[in-house]
């Protein structure tokens, strides 16, 4: 790996390593916070948590704004069950089977922290003659704590409660081969590459041609991270999210994913088409691709009735909510998009 790719990938590392269920960001915001910091970055929260960065540029009356979203899949606890376990609230759009037999953290109100797993309550064979067969659901997953209860109340003497969030152990781990295997690339990935962005702006002190905002959103996974704290003056707005793999998808590991539609429609042509040029002009692989199952914070923005030119980007992201992966290469391609990006004219100009 290069130094910035390397350097890109720890950063990845960490953040993933930050639990942040969404409604539960306050670490990972604070995080963020303190890398911009330390580049004398302009930053301030608004009311939902999130974290606006501002690089001011040549034109300050037409603007931009990228975001990304540091909130993740998670889940909260449902019922103190008799039994000494946990029964889930799944927050985000996943499914059951795939934190089956995964680590997790539950974090209470007071800021203590348990581990425990997550199982089928039917989960031994030599009990149970239906247990691979019974479903995958609230009813009969379940966290077994790493704590000596054996009922309610054993759980409740630990200052344990519904509500309290429960976040997944990403296990996250970088191979030779130039894998990021981890939970939650969706969409700290991302988030690394644009944090790495305004790094290397400021690193070679580059004048944007317009001013430009960063959002680090912290509810996206719940439909409505990026739908607010939009300047007036912003005309375009790029998501910078993963691009989701599977079968029809020309999206892969090792490229650019540029969505031309998801769930909510097509994103904006002329955005689409600039995009895809900037990739041309500078040797940058890149796929075109249409998610059906998929939201981003810009098509919440214009769900929300901004005024803007939307866009979506992002690097290929196999396994999405799941066990997730992805390539350098794709970091690598992705990146220079988004460094190509801030520094061309608007589409309107």
């Amino acid at each position: 790996m290069t130094t910035e790719v390397n350097e890109t990938v720890q950063l990845i590392q960490k953040l993933v390593s930050i639990p942040s269920p969404s409604g539960n960001t306050e670490k990972v915001i604070g995080f963020v916070e303190r890398f911009l910091q330390d580049l004398n970055i302009e930053t301030k929260r608004n009311r939902k948590g999130g974290l606006i960065a501002t690089i001011k540029g040549t034109n300050d009356k037409e603007h931009r704004m990228l975001t990304a979203h540091v909130d993740t899949l998670g889940a909260m606890v449902k019922e103190i069950k008799s039994n000494g376990r946990l029964r889930l609230a799944l927050i985000g759009g996943f499914q059951y089977n795939s934190i089956e037999g995964e680590y997790c953290e539950i974090e209470t109100a007071s800021g203590h922290t348990y581990t425990g797993t997550i199982l089928m309550h039917q989960t031994s064979v030599h009990v149970y003659a239906d247990a691979g067969k019974a479903k995958r659901n609230q009813e009969n997953m379940e966290i077994r704590l790493d704590e000596k209860v054996k009922n309610a109340d054993d759980i409740k003497a630990l200052g344990i409660q519904v509500g309290d969030f429960i976040s997944f152990d990403p296990r996250v781990e970088v191979t030779s081969s130039g894998f990021i295997k981890s939970r939650h690339l969706d969409d700290k990935a991302s988030v690394a590459l644009l944090l790495r962005l305004i790094h290397r702006i400021q690193k070679e002190k580059i004048t944007l041609p317009h001013t430009t905002h960063f959002l680090i959103s912290n509810n996206e996974e719940i439909g409505y991270g990026g739908n607010s704290n939009i300047p007036e003056e912003t005309v375009e707005y790029l998501a910078v999210d993963m691009g989701a793999i599977g079968d029809g998808q020309s999206t892969d590991e090792y490229s650019v994913s540029i969505c031309v539609k998801d769930s909510s429609g097509p994103y904006h042509y002329g955005l689409r088409k600039h995009l895809a040029a900037l990739a041309e002009e500078n040797n940058i692989d890149y796929r075109l691709d249409i998610y059906p199952y998929y939201g981003s914070d810009a098509s919440a923005a214009i769900r929300a009735g901004h005024d803007i030119i939307h866009g979506l980007i992002g690097p290929g992201i196999d396994s999405s909510h799941a066990f997730e992966r992805t390539h350098e290469d794709s970091l690598i391609h992705t990146a220079d998009l988004l460094y190509y990006y801030v520094q061309s004219p608007l589409i309107t100009a």
